[in-house]
């Protein structure tokens, strides 16, 4: 139920009352039964913090710990990346040169 604010035109009290949306205003102050009238109200403000509301909060533990072993895999994946790229050589394979030593390793799969 929504909560609406009236101020008395009289005696300019004001307060808070829940009522159903499709109730009528009040129109009596309770202390000095004088006229009433409804101030438009801001509503209540939800404020989310963190990095997401759903993700953090209801998700199933399961699921948390696959997002955390998936986000750790993904962050030790880039810092691999960046290591071979600061390195300032080139990293594409090179086919062996018939100069080389002769004998090329085979890895085994």
């Amino acid at each position: 139920m929504p909560t609406y604010e009236y101020e008395c035109q009289d005696c300019g009290y004001t307060f808070e009352e829940f009522q159903r949306i499709t109730a009528d205003p009040l129109s009596e102050c309770p202390k000095c039964h004088g006229n009433l009238k409804r101030l438009l109200g801001t509503g209540a403000g939800i404020i989310f913090k963190g990095s997401g509301f759903y993700a953090t909060d209801y998700r199933s533990p399961t699921y948390q710990k696959t997002a955390q072993s998936e986000a750790a895999a993904g962050k030790s994946a880039a810092k691999g990346e960046t290591k071979s790229e600061s390195s300032g050589g080139d990293t594409s394979t090179k086919s062996p040169k018939a100069s080389d030593s002769g004998a090329v390793e085979k890895k085994s799969a």
